[in-house]
């Protein structure tokens, strides 16, 4: 089943298409850029390419699974609209992922563990976005946001900043390979947004 998986969780901006099986995930191309300043101006033409070096057509792809964080605003914001209208235009589903949940499928895949871990990820303003796991990568906590020294210093950290396309498509493996009814693509912000709605001005009376 070929995905085409993208994520903007994070400062780096990521697509790629992969063939999802039963029992195996191929990564057919990827683009990856680290700017985090780039993500509404290069996903869509990432996802362009990878789509064209993977040897396919955007007809071919059986649906889409988006990163949807935690992440900063902006930057979630771009995945997750791109997402829905690649979706939409193609007639697919597009399946939401925490973005910490493919770091954790990427740790057990590559490396293997042998404890329970947390997955850690910049989110800047001396923070940290976090999620624990059991030893086969199955959330157990999380995700939240906290200071460094907040969290539990016993268990493994996994830092690692950037979904790759493969561990998108093993965290959504069940779903898509179940054809299941995809849940919304909510962003995963865990913070309040830095602009708020003025208050009531002060009367002014005359003197």
């Amino acid at each position: 089943m070929l995905v085409l998986a993208i994520d903007t969780a994070t400062p780096a901006v990521t697509a790629g298409v992969v063939d999802l099986g039963e029992q195996s995930v191929t990564v057919l191309a990827e683009r990856v850029t680290h700017d985090a300043r780039a993500h509404g101006e290069l996903l869509t033409p990432h996802a362009l390419d990878a789509v064209g070096r993977s040897g396919v057509t955007l007809a071919d792809i059986e649906a889409v699974v988006c990163g949807v964080g935690p992440g900063p605003f902006t930057g979630l914001r771009a995945g997750i609209v791109t997402a829905a209208a690649l979706a939409h235009s193609l007639g697919i589903p597009a399946y939401p992922v925490c973005s910490l949940d493919a770091i954790a499928a990427d740790v057990v895949n590559d490396t293997g563990v042998a404890e329970p871990f947390l997955v850690v990820t910049d989110a800047r303003r001396r923070e940290v976005y976090w999620a624990a796991y059991t030893r086969d990568g199955r959330r157990t906590d999380g995700p939240g946001v906290s200071k460094p020294a907040e969290l539990d210093q016993v268990v493994r950290h996994v830092e690692q900043a950037t979904p790759s396309p493969a561990g998108l498509a093993r965290a959504a493996a069940p779903d898509v390979l179940a054809r299941a009814e995809p849940a919304p693509l909510t962003p995963l912000y865990l913070r309040r947004p830095d602009a708020t709605v003025p208050g009531a001005r002060k009367r002014v009376t005359a003197q």
